[in-house]
């Protein structure tokens, strides 16, 4: 496996030259951010990070991520072109060396949390969620006060999102969704590319949304859309671990061969639709994160793994869950982990 670091591009706070001091850190994994979904990526942009990266001592085989436009997951009229611009992207990633791009289905958001400087006892301070506080707002009605999302639509904008999905329902969304695949996959399949689609985060409903990257049957029905090597998972332990229903170690093992990009975190349940963000070794929360990486290495995992999510600790500030301190010590444990199991094994 290569262990890999979200880097947010030249805003932010965490430098490549940081990234490159954690031990084991192979190369980064980053987007171009200053186009729309459903925009051409330039060949220079997607250049100069592969260039900012190979300066220093990284490599840029990661994307996270192309997003997915709404259209596209509506099946509109505007979707057919954005599909295609969404193949000249992943042709034009390739081009450059890209072997692996993270994205989503995820209809209006990416990720949800009620909170995003949780305190905890330590002293640190994390992302939660809170499934009751969620509950209590009514978007129809203007009433959405959701961390990091306040000012991504207007009022109208998410009223229209959500009743145009809340119309569309799962299947046609499953239906939408096999029409993206059936044209991306022999792409990326031409190009060497493997595609790693992201769970829902978390991974349940909410306001009528359909939300359906969400457990093991519904993984299952996704690869086998296009059951193509190339067209793969993202396997989020937090993601996915937010529901106690979800098995991640038989998930890896299930998977195998198909999963391409493992974002490795862990998380506490703190109550029914409950959880906040905790530090990434086992016994800080719910997720058994020795487990999940035996599995990985009993199945010959060789994809990529970037610690996910970290608190905010020592005092730092930042980009909520993107900061550098409990990363890389979230990175270092987890290449910890894998060579004391592979050595075990071997």
């Amino acid at each position: 496996m290569k262990m890999t670091f979200r880097w947010y591009g030249e805003s932010d706070p965490v430098t490549l030259s940081q990234i490159r001091q954690i031990p084991t850190m192979t190369g980064i994994v980053s987007a171009v951010y200053d186009v729309k979904p459903g925009g051409l990526w330039s060949e220079e942009s997607i250049n100069n990070i592969k260039k900012q990266a190979n300066d220093n001592g990284l490599e840029f085989e990661v994307v996270e991520s192309v997003p997915v436009p709404e259209d596209i997951k509506l099946g509109n009229e505007k979707a057919p072109q954005l599909i295609e611009n969404y193949c000249e992207n992943v042709r034009r990633l390739g081009k450059a060396g890209v072997k692996c791009i993270c994205y989503n289905f995820m209809p209006v958001f990416d990720w949800l949390r009620s909170e995003l400087e949780h305190q905890q006892a330590d002293g640190a301070n994390a992302l939660a969620y809170d499934h009751n506080t969620v509950l209590a707002m009514d978007p129809l009605k203007g009433d959405l006060a959701l961390p990091g999302w306040d000012a991504s639509y207007t009022k109208e904008e998410l009223k229209g999102l959500l009743l145009a999905y809340q119309e569309l329902g799962e299947e046609k969304l499953w239906n939408n969704m096999q029409t993206f695949l059936e044209a991306v996959i022999p792409v990326a399949k031409e190009v060497g590319v493997n595609m790693a689609i992201h769970p829902d985060d978390p991974p349940w409903g909410m306001f009528g949304l359909p939300r359906i990257i969400t457990n093991k049957k519904n993984l299952t029905r996704f690869l086998k859309l296009v059951d193509e090597t190339n067209n793969g998972l993202t396997l989020c332990t937090g993601s996915l671990g937010a529901n106690p229903d979800n098995d991640l170690i038989d998930m890896v093992r299930s998977f195998e061969g198909r999963i391409h990009f493992m974002h490795m975190r862990n998380i506490k349940h703190t109550g029914p639709l409950q959880f906040e963000e905790v530090g990434h070794p086992t016994e800080c929360g719910s997720l058994d994160l020795y487990g999940i990486a035996k599995a990985l290495v009993d199945t010959n995992f060789d994809g990529y793994v970037r610690p996910d999510h970290g608190r905010m600790i020592w005092g730092e500030k930042g980009r909520y869950g993107y900061g550098l301190f409990d990363r890389a010590l979230g990175a270092t444990y987890l290449a910890g982990l894998f060579e004391g199991i592979e050595k075990t094994v071997k």
